[in-house]
């Protein structure tokens, strides 16, 4: 689909396990700022494209799985931490293909200067782009390119697609 006016302007932010901690949790490793403000930042950074962000977290794979398959013809694009379902889900790499959009990974945090578990991820290789170590910046630089792609129809540059 090439013709930016046919596709859905609505971007699915979705969050895995845990990251309804942020702001208390490790700090010194996610920093300060909460969900909230990660939401907040979504919708003001898409806000002048004249895009809308649903924002979900669960702590459940399938809830997850769930929201993603509900995307498949209502959302244009999908940003997606998965938290440590990075590292051991195939069934939601599996899942967000079914939508067929771009997909955004982010990571808050430097995963591949972490732990060596971390430097595995299930969603990389079916991701559109990855975004890691910007902090909740990765969050707005993930909106700005699927809403560049929801203006052109182009896909977003990490798509070999």
């Amino acid at each position: 689909m090439t013709d930016g006016a046919r596709l859905p302007r609505t971007i699915l932010v979705l969050n895995g396990p845990n990251l309804n901690m942020l702001g208390t949790r490790q700090p010194e490793v996610y920093g300060s700022d909460t969900l909230a403000d990660v939401v907040t930042l979504c919708r003001r950074t898409a806000e002048p494209h004249g895009v809308v962000v649903e924002s979900a977290q669960s702590n459940h794979e399938g809830e997850l799985i769930d929201w993603i398959h509900g995307a498949r013809g209502t959302a244009g694009g999908i940003v997606i931490n998965p938290g440590g379902l990075t590292h051991t889900s195939v069934a939601l790499r599996d899942a967000l293909v079914i939508p067929e959009v771009p997909v955004i990974e982010v990571h808050i945090s430097n995963v591949h200067a972490r732990e060596e578990f971390r430097h595995h991820s299930y969603v990389s290789p079916i991701a559109t782009s990855v975004i890691a170590g910007c902090g909740i910046r990765g969050y707005a630089y993930a909106v700005e390119e699927l809403c560049r792609h929801l203006h052109t129809g182009e896909r977003p540059h990490g798509d070999a697609a």
